[in-house]
Protein backbone atom coordinates (compact mmCIF):
# COMPACT_ATOMS: atom_id res chain seq x y z
CA UNK A 1 0.00 0.00 0.00
CA UNK A 2 1.43 3.59 -0.94
CA UNK A 3 2.23 5.73 1.96
CA UNK A 4 -0.22 8.64 2.11
CA UNK A 5 2.18 11.69 2.27
CA UNK A 6 0.28 14.79 1.19
CA UNK A 7 -3.62 15.77 1.52
CA UNK A 8 -5.71 17.33 -1.50
CA UNK A 9 -8.73 18.73 -0.82
CA UNK A 10 -11.32 18.71 -3.13
CA UNK A 11 -14.00 21.75 -2.86
CA UNK A 12 -16.55 20.69 -5.15
CA UNK A 13 -17.63 18.33 -8.21
CA UNK A 14 -20.63 17.46 -10.31
CA UNK A 15 -19.78 14.04 -11.97
CA UNK A 16 -20.96 10.96 -10.54
CA UNK A 17 -17.99 9.90 -8.87
CA UNK A 18 -14.05 10.88 -8.25
CA UNK A 19 -12.75 7.52 -8.82
CA UNK A 20 -10.53 8.09 -11.87
CA UNK A 21 -8.50 11.34 -10.01
CA UNK A 22 -8.85 9.35 -6.95
CA UNK A 23 -6.76 6.78 -8.33
CA UNK A 24 -4.33 8.68 -9.42
CA UNK A 25 -3.83 10.98 -6.52
CA UNK A 26 -3.59 7.95 -3.84
CA UNK A 27 -1.51 6.42 -6.49
CA UNK A 28 1.06 9.00 -5.79
CA UNK A 29 0.60 9.55 -2.32
CA UNK A 30 -2.10 11.71 -1.72
CA UNK A 31 -4.93 11.49 0.33
CA UNK A 32 -8.39 12.59 -0.89
CA UNK A 33 -10.42 14.93 1.32
CA UNK A 34 -13.93 15.85 -0.02
CA UNK A 35 -15.63 18.99 1.58
CA UNK A 36 -19.23 17.85 2.46
CA UNK A 37 -20.04 21.83 1.32
CA UNK A 38 -18.97 24.31 -0.47
CA UNK A 39 -19.57 26.99 2.81
CA UNK A 40 -16.55 29.48 3.75
CA UNK A 41 -16.37 28.11 7.17
CA UNK A 42 -16.27 24.71 6.25
CA UNK A 43 -13.84 25.13 3.56
CA UNK A 44 -11.46 26.88 5.76
CA UNK A 45 -11.51 24.09 8.44
CA UNK A 46 -10.85 22.07 5.76
CA UNK A 47 -8.12 23.46 4.00
CA UNK A 48 -5.63 24.15 7.26
CA UNK A 49 -3.93 20.99 6.84
CA UNK A 50 -3.81 20.62 2.82
CA UNK A 51 -0.89 20.38 0.39
CA UNK A 52 -3.53 20.83 -2.69
CA UNK A 53 -6.97 22.32 -3.19
CA UNK A 54 -8.70 20.99 -6.06
CA UNK A 55 -11.87 22.85 -7.20
CA UNK A 56 -14.63 23.37 -9.71
CA UNK A 57 -17.49 25.66 -9.51
CA UNK A 58 -17.16 26.26 -5.90
CA UNK A 59 -16.06 29.76 -5.20
CA UNK A 60 -12.77 29.35 -3.19
CA UNK A 61 -12.90 31.76 -0.31
CA UNK A 62 -9.92 33.87 0.60
CA UNK A 63 -10.53 32.51 4.18
CA UNK A 64 -9.96 29.47 2.87
CA UNK A 65 -6.59 29.79 1.11
CA UNK A 66 -5.02 32.03 3.76
CA UNK A 67 -5.95 28.86 6.58
CA UNK A 68 -4.42 26.40 3.54
CA UNK A 69 -1.00 27.09 4.93
CA UNK A 70 0.69 24.20 3.33
CA UNK A 71 -1.14 24.53 0.32
CA UNK A 72 1.21 24.33 -2.71
CA UNK A 73 -1.01 24.48 -6.01
CA UNK A 74 -4.86 25.05 -6.27
CA UNK A 75 -6.41 23.16 -9.69
CA UNK A 76 -9.26 24.21 -11.33
CA UNK A 77 -11.71 21.82 -12.56
CA UNK A 78 -11.77 23.52 -15.80
CA UNK A 79 -11.25 26.53 -17.80
CA UNK A 80 -11.78 29.66 -16.31
CA UNK A 81 -10.02 30.70 -12.94
CA UNK A 82 -12.44 33.85 -11.75
CA UNK A 83 -14.11 31.55 -8.70
CA UNK A 84 -10.20 31.60 -6.94
CA UNK A 85 -8.34 35.23 -6.17
CA UNK A 86 -5.13 34.07 -8.25
CA UNK A 87 -3.65 37.36 -6.63
CA UNK A 88 -3.90 36.14 -3.29
CA UNK A 89 -2.37 32.78 -4.54
CA UNK A 90 0.60 34.43 -6.06
CA UNK A 91 1.11 36.49 -3.03
CA UNK A 92 1.12 33.15 -1.04
CA UNK A 93 3.09 31.25 -2.96
CA UNK A 94 0.09 28.84 -4.45
CA UNK A 95 0.46 27.32 -7.98
CA UNK A 96 -2.77 27.89 -9.60
CA UNK A 97 -3.51 25.46 -13.04
CA UNK A 98 -5.91 24.59 -14.82
CA UNK A 99 -7.11 22.45 -18.17
CA UNK A 100 -7.89 25.20 -20.67
CA UNK A 101 -8.47 22.93 -23.65
CA UNK A 102 -10.58 20.13 -22.06
CA UNK A 103 -13.89 20.70 -23.26
CA UNK A 104 -13.93 22.75 -25.95
CA UNK A 105 -15.79 20.94 -29.01
CA UNK A 106 -18.44 19.68 -26.07
CA UNK A 107 -18.97 23.46 -25.59
CA UNK A 108 -18.65 24.46 -29.42
CA UNK A 109 -21.31 22.08 -30.33
CA UNK A 110 -23.87 23.23 -27.46
CA UNK A 111 -23.76 26.36 -28.66
CA UNK A 112 -24.43 25.38 -32.47
CA UNK A 113 -27.06 22.79 -30.74
CA UNK A 114 -28.87 26.18 -29.42
CA UNK A 115 -28.68 27.56 -32.62
CA UNK A 116 -30.41 25.10 -34.69
CA UNK A 117 -32.66 24.56 -31.29
CA UNK A 118 -33.91 28.38 -31.58
CA UNK A 119 -33.77 28.87 -35.51
CA UNK A 120 -36.19 25.48 -36.05
CA UNK A 121 -38.45 26.11 -33.42
CA UNK A 122 -37.69 22.75 -31.65
CA UNK A 123 -39.13 23.10 -28.68
CA UNK A 124 -42.40 25.18 -29.67
CA UNK A 125 -43.24 23.12 -31.97
CA UNK A 126 -42.31 19.65 -29.74
CA UNK A 127 -45.16 21.57 -27.49
CA UNK A 128 -47.29 22.17 -29.56
CA UNK A 129 -47.74 18.42 -30.85
CA UNK A 130 -48.36 17.06 -27.35
CA UNK A 131 -50.42 19.42 -26.33
CA UNK A 132 -52.33 19.99 -29.44
CA UNK A 133 -51.94 17.56 -32.04
CA UNK A 134 -49.43 16.82 -35.16
CA UNK A 135 -51.65 19.38 -37.36
CA UNK A 136 -51.68 21.74 -35.02
CA UNK A 137 -48.99 24.49 -35.88
CA UNK A 138 -50.10 27.36 -35.27
CA UNK A 139 -46.65 29.50 -34.41
CA UNK A 140 -45.09 32.09 -35.94
CA UNK A 141 -42.08 30.49 -38.39
CA UNK A 142 -38.89 32.60 -38.91
CA UNK A 143 -36.55 29.66 -39.04
CA UNK A 144 -33.76 30.56 -41.49
CA UNK A 145 -31.31 29.31 -43.76
CA UNK A 146 -28.57 28.87 -41.52
CA UNK A 147 -26.50 29.55 -44.57
CA UNK A 148 -27.69 33.16 -45.02
CA UNK A 149 -27.23 34.06 -41.75
CA UNK A 150 -24.36 35.72 -39.57
CA UNK A 151 -22.91 34.22 -36.51
CA UNK A 152 -20.79 36.90 -34.04
CA UNK A 153 -18.14 35.48 -32.15
CA UNK A 154 -17.69 37.86 -29.20
CA UNK A 155 -13.85 36.11 -28.07
CA UNK A 156 -11.94 34.27 -30.49
CA UNK A 157 -9.92 31.82 -27.81
CA UNK A 158 -10.07 28.22 -27.76
CA UNK A 159 -13.28 27.55 -28.19
CA UNK A 160 -14.46 30.75 -30.50
CA UNK A 161 -11.67 29.13 -32.80
CA UNK A 162 -13.37 25.05 -32.37
CA UNK A 163 -16.80 26.96 -33.13
CA UNK A 164 -15.62 28.40 -36.28
CA UNK A 165 -15.49 24.86 -37.82
CA UNK A 166 -18.76 23.84 -37.05
CA UNK A 167 -20.27 27.38 -38.38
CA UNK A 168 -18.59 27.32 -41.56
CA UNK A 169 -19.92 23.96 -41.88
CA UNK A 170 -23.64 25.54 -42.00
CA UNK A 171 -22.42 27.70 -44.47
CA UNK A 172 -22.86 30.95 -41.94
CA UNK A 173 -20.89 34.29 -42.13
CA UNK A 174 -19.15 34.46 -39.02
CA UNK A 175 -18.09 37.94 -37.40
CA UNK A 176 -15.61 38.06 -34.80
CA UNK A 177 -14.84 40.92 -32.14
CA UNK A 178 -11.68 40.12 -29.74
CA UNK A 179 -9.21 42.44 -28.80
CA UNK A 180 -6.23 40.21 -29.53
CA UNK A 181 -7.73 39.22 -32.67
CA UNK A 182 -5.85 40.96 -36.35
CA UNK A 183 -5.85 39.70 -39.57
CA UNK A 184 -2.64 37.75 -39.49
CA UNK A 185 -4.16 35.64 -36.52
CA UNK A 186 -7.49 34.88 -37.58
CA UNK A 187 -9.15 31.91 -38.66
CA UNK A 188 -10.44 30.71 -41.88
CA UNK A 189 -13.06 32.06 -43.27
CA UNK A 190 -13.80 34.91 -40.12
CA UNK A 191 -14.57 38.32 -40.74
CA UNK A 192 -12.47 40.61 -37.88
CA UNK A 193 -15.09 43.20 -36.38
CA UNK A 194 -15.31 45.67 -33.64
CA UNK A 195 -18.42 44.76 -31.16
CA UNK A 196 -20.84 47.30 -32.15
CA UNK A 197 -20.88 46.06 -35.80
CA UNK A 198 -20.80 42.78 -34.69
CA UNK A 199 -23.99 43.31 -32.53
CA UNK A 200 -25.69 45.24 -35.39
CA UNK A 201 -25.06 42.59 -38.04
CA UNK A 202 -24.98 38.95 -36.30
CA UNK A 203 -28.62 36.72 -36.61
CA UNK A 204 -26.64 34.91 -33.75
CA UNK A 205 -24.52 36.03 -30.87
CA UNK A 206 -22.32 33.72 -28.31
CA UNK A 207 -20.05 34.79 -26.05
CA UNK A 208 -16.70 33.19 -25.28
CA UNK A 209 -14.48 36.02 -23.61
CA UNK A 210 -13.12 35.22 -20.23
CA UNK A 211 -14.62 37.03 -16.85
CA UNK A 212 -12.68 39.86 -15.94
CA UNK A 213 -13.08 43.48 -14.35
CA UNK A 214 -13.22 44.69 -17.97
CA UNK A 215 -15.93 41.87 -19.51
CA UNK A 216 -18.12 41.63 -16.15
CA UNK A 217 -21.56 43.55 -18.04
CA UNK A 218 -20.14 43.44 -21.24
CA UNK A 219 -23.42 42.64 -22.36
CA UNK A 220 -25.78 45.42 -21.43
CA UNK A 221 -28.70 47.84 -22.37
CA UNK A 222 -27.03 49.52 -25.23
CA UNK A 223 -25.30 46.34 -26.57
CA UNK A 224 -28.63 44.75 -26.69
CA UNK A 225 -30.52 47.25 -27.95
CA UNK A 226 -28.06 47.58 -30.59
CA UNK A 227 -28.73 44.01 -32.16
CA UNK A 228 -31.57 42.86 -34.21
CA UNK A 229 -35.01 42.10 -32.65
CA UNK A 230 -34.77 38.72 -34.48
CA UNK A 231 -31.53 38.27 -33.45
CA UNK A 232 -30.23 35.15 -30.81
CA UNK A 233 -27.77 35.64 -28.05
CA UNK A 234 -25.77 32.65 -26.90
CA UNK A 235 -23.88 32.40 -22.87
CA UNK A 236 -21.96 29.15 -22.41
CA UNK A 237 -19.16 31.08 -20.99
CA UNK A 238 -19.88 32.94 -18.11
CA UNK A 239 -23.13 34.91 -16.38
CA UNK A 240 -22.08 38.20 -15.50
CA UNK A 241 -20.85 38.33 -19.21
CA UNK A 242 -24.83 39.68 -19.46
CA UNK A 243 -26.27 42.13 -17.58
CA UNK A 244 -29.02 40.19 -15.82
CA UNK A 245 -31.97 42.97 -15.54
CA UNK A 246 -30.91 44.82 -19.34
CA UNK A 247 -31.31 40.92 -20.59
CA UNK A 248 -35.42 40.79 -18.90
CA UNK A 249 -36.16 43.53 -20.23
CA UNK A 250 -35.10 43.13 -24.08
CA UNK A 251 -36.56 39.62 -24.12
CA UNK A 252 -39.69 41.23 -22.53
CA UNK A 253 -39.83 44.27 -25.08
CA UNK A 254 -38.77 42.11 -28.01
CA UNK A 255 -35.13 43.76 -28.17
CA UNK A 256 -34.20 40.16 -29.14
CA UNK A 257 -35.64 36.99 -30.28
CA UNK A 258 -34.18 34.88 -27.42
CA UNK A 259 -31.45 33.49 -25.42
CA UNK A 260 -29.93 30.23 -24.89
CA UNK A 261 -28.26 30.46 -21.17
CA UNK A 262 -26.02 27.12 -19.68
CA UNK A 263 -24.32 30.15 -17.65
CA UNK A 264 -26.13 32.34 -15.12
CA UNK A 265 -24.69 35.32 -12.62
CA UNK A 266 -26.27 33.26 -9.49
CA UNK A 267 -26.58 29.42 -9.86
CA UNK A 268 -28.80 28.14 -9.74
CA UNK A 269 -31.13 31.12 -10.67
CA UNK A 270 -33.78 31.59 -7.99
CA UNK A 271 -37.31 29.67 -8.60
CA UNK A 272 -39.51 33.27 -9.21
CA UNK A 273 -36.97 34.32 -11.20
CA UNK A 274 -38.35 35.89 -14.84
CA UNK A 275 -35.75 34.05 -16.76
CA UNK A 276 -37.16 31.11 -15.70
CA UNK A 277 -40.44 31.10 -17.18
CA UNK A 278 -39.91 32.67 -20.26
CA UNK A 279 -41.02 30.91 -23.91
CA UNK A 280 -37.88 32.51 -25.47
CA UNK A 281 -34.97 31.55 -23.09
CA UNK A 282 -33.58 28.06 -23.45
CA UNK A 283 -31.53 27.40 -19.97
CA UNK A 284 -29.07 24.37 -19.38
CA UNK A 285 -27.49 23.47 -16.03
CA UNK A 286 -24.10 24.89 -16.92
CA UNK A 287 -23.73 21.47 -18.31
CA UNK A 288 -22.01 22.42 -22.01
CA UNK A 289 -18.61 21.47 -21.14
CA UNK A 290 -20.41 17.51 -20.35
CA UNK A 291 -19.72 14.29 -22.18
CA UNK A 292 -18.39 11.15 -20.87
CA UNK A 293 -15.13 11.75 -22.90
CA UNK A 294 -14.66 15.41 -22.01
CA UNK A 295 -15.07 14.58 -18.11
CA UNK A 296 -12.84 11.59 -17.69
CA UNK A 297 -9.97 13.82 -19.40
CA UNK A 298 -11.14 16.90 -16.70
CA UNK A 299 -10.56 14.17 -13.58
CA UNK A 300 -7.38 12.88 -15.13
CA UNK A 301 -5.62 16.03 -16.21
CA UNK A 302 -6.40 17.93 -13.21
CA UNK A 303 -5.10 15.07 -10.43
CA UNK A 304 -1.80 15.03 -12.63
CA UNK A 305 -1.56 18.88 -12.66
CA UNK A 306 -1.54 18.28 -8.59
CA UNK A 307 0.69 15.08 -8.63
CA UNK A 308 3.14 17.02 -10.75
CA UNK A 309 3.16 20.11 -9.34
CA UNK A 310 3.28 17.90 -5.01
CA UNK A 311 6.71 16.26 -7.12
CA UNK A 312 8.29 19.65 -7.79
CA UNK A 313 7.74 19.53 -10.98
CA UNK A 314 6.05 22.28 -14.00
CA UNK A 315 1.98 21.55 -14.48
CA UNK A 316 1.14 21.64 -17.85
CA UNK A 317 -0.78 24.79 -17.77
CA UNK A 318 0.18 26.85 -15.53
CA UNK A 319 -2.01 30.17 -14.80
CA UNK A 320 0.30 32.49 -12.33
CA UNK A 321 3.78 32.69 -13.96
CA UNK A 322 4.68 35.52 -11.84
CA UNK A 323 4.54 32.85 -8.71
CA UNK A 324 7.49 31.34 -10.16
CA UNK A 325 10.65 31.51 -8.15
CA UNK A 326 8.67 32.54 -5.24
CA UNK A 327 6.30 29.62 -4.51
CA UNK A 328 5.98 27.02 -2.18
CA UNK A 329 6.76 24.35 -4.28
CA UNK A 330 9.66 25.33 -5.19
CA UNK A 331 9.11 25.58 -8.77
CA UNK A 332 11.53 27.76 -11.04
Amino acid sequence: MVEMTHKVLITDYTWPNIDAETAILNAAGIEVIVAPNSEVTTLRDLAVDVDAIMFCFAAVPDEAIRAATKCKVASRFGIGVDNINRALCTELGIVVTNVPDYSLEEVADHVMANILTFNRHLIPLNRSVRETGWGSMGLPMHSRRLSTTTLGIVGMGRIGRTLVTRARAFGMRVLASDPLLTEDNKPDGVQVSDLPTLLAESDFVTLHTPLIPQTTGLIGKAELAAMKSTAFLVNAARGPLIDDDALVSALRSGEIAGVALDVTPVEPLPADHPLTTMDNVIMTPHTAFHSLESLNELEVRTAREVVRVLDRQMPENLVNPEVLGSNRAGLT
